[in-house]
């Protein structure tokens, strides 16, 4: 079987051409859109006519800069339709909703971005009335035994946030699909590197935030999946993406459109760097952890199932011991060597590093976290492409140097 390509799939479909036969495509800012005819209107409020007959509505159902963004994206995932919506948790919160009701259950990892867990373990039980197990997404076997008869999804992300352990997909998906329901991937920490539709997975979310976009300058989200559920995000009497409302707005989606062609050579560069970063640490015996590492638990399976040009990824992890140490490494580096920025979010040109268990992920009580493996001192590093690889590596060393006492303020 010919091995899938996202750039390549993406490729295929990318000539969209503006509308007086621009290179790039229009913005269509229209809120609202007209008729040739009164009865192509009630057509499509019952569903019959759509934008791919080239009909729209209003801005918050469909916009044509937005489909086109939401095509490419399905492109790159393999999938049959995509939509995109006003951030990565109104894409993933659109989804659940859709696939459940007041009462349902869902099956979730343990190790996942803390406002997806506050969304899960607080919000959507409170609000919705829905219940959350957590498990442990190694634990095959505890995965199957969570599922009951109320379950209606299976959610879990390509890589951990911020654990890094890659979640066996098509294991996944042949528990959910023996149970019926669907698996829901987040694949945010690993555009074109891993392609989770092509694994066995149902429905992929992004925040389009990230690397995606790579400038942190828009927040945005997308869900590829099948065309009927894609359309059912947008029905006009029950679709969650049309009734909440979180609409992209063209502009936004017009300028990440415009960033896909070299989000491959985007992600290449962030992933030969942070296996540099990551082999020397190693070598240097600190506690680093990174899936391109042989040591790490999922290498062999990342090497199984990932797209192998794009590398292992551009976030690593590093485990200065406690909170403290963590906080002076990331301020050394910020504040005096002028590497990368404390910031939350990833996928920026410029390297971002946060300390996770008081930051992204401080949404889990401590409990949670310990289940999950967050320590304490855990910084997540997401590696830029500024400045030359060793000039930004005796920066980082010198850091080093400096939290372990090795080298004086």
């Amino acid at each position: 079987m010919t091995k899938f390509d996202p750039m390549e799939s993406l490729a295929d479909m990318q000539h969209e051409f503006g509308e007086h036969g621009g290179v790039n495509m229009s913005i269509e800012t229209s809120t609202t859109f007209t008729v040739m005819d009164a009865e192509t209107m009630p057509e499509i409020f019952h569903g019959k006519r759509g934008p791919d007959r080239g009909c729209y509505l209003y801005g918050r159902h469909f916009n044509p800069t937005v489909y086109v963004l939401g095509k490419q994206l399905a492109a790159i995932e393999g999938a049959e339709a995509g939509y995109c919506s006003a951030s990565g948790m109104s894409a993933i919160a659109g989804t659940l909703l859709q696939l459940c009701a007041t009462g349902d259950h869902i099956v979730s990892s343990n190790t996942i971005y803390g406002g997806t867990f506050a969304l899960l373990n607080e919000y959507l039980p409170e609000k919705a009335g829905l219940t959350v197990s957590f498990v442990d997404t190694a634990d095959l076997e505890a995965i199957e035994t969570a599922f009951t008869p109320k379950t209606r999804a299976l959610y879990v992300e390509t890589l951990s946030n911020p654990t890094l352990r890659l979640a066996d997909i098509p294991a996944l998906a042949g528990i959910a699909h023996r149970h019926g329901v669907p698996l829901v991937v987040d694949n945010t920490f690993c555009p074109l590197m891993v392609s989770p539709l092509q694994l066995g997975a149902d429905i992929v979310v992004h925040s389009l935030t990230k690397f995606i976009n790579g400038a942190s300058d828009f927040v945005a989200g997308a869900v590829c999946g099948s065309t009927e559920f894609i359309m059912s995000l947008m029905d006009l009497h029950n679709g969650s993406l049309m009734l909440l409302g979180p609409t992209m707005d063209p502009r936004a989606a017009y300028e990440i459109g415009s960033r896909l062609p070299h989000l491959g050579l985007r992600m290449a560069e962030h992933s030969r760097r942070a296996m540099a970063f990551a082999t020397r640490l190693r070598d240097l015996g600190s506690p680093v952890v990174y899936p391109g590492l042989p040591e790490h638990p999922d290498h062999q399976r990342f090497q199984d199932l990932a797209n192998p040009e794009y590398g292992f990824g551009g976030i690593f992890c590093l485990d200065l011991g406690n909170t403290e140490r963590a906080h002076r490494f990331m301020e050394h580096l910020q504040n005096e060597s002028r590497f990368g920025f404390m910031a939350v979010s990833l996928g920026y040109f410029d390297t971002l590093m946060s300390c996770s268990a008081s930051s992204t992920s401080s949404e889990l009580p401590d409990d949670a976290q310990r289940d999950a493996g967050i320590q304490p001192g855990l910084v997540r590093i997401s590696i830029g492409y500024t400045g030359s690889l060793e000039q930004r590596w005796r920066q980082f060393e010198e850091a080093l140097q400096v939290v372990n006492g090795a080298k004086a303020n």
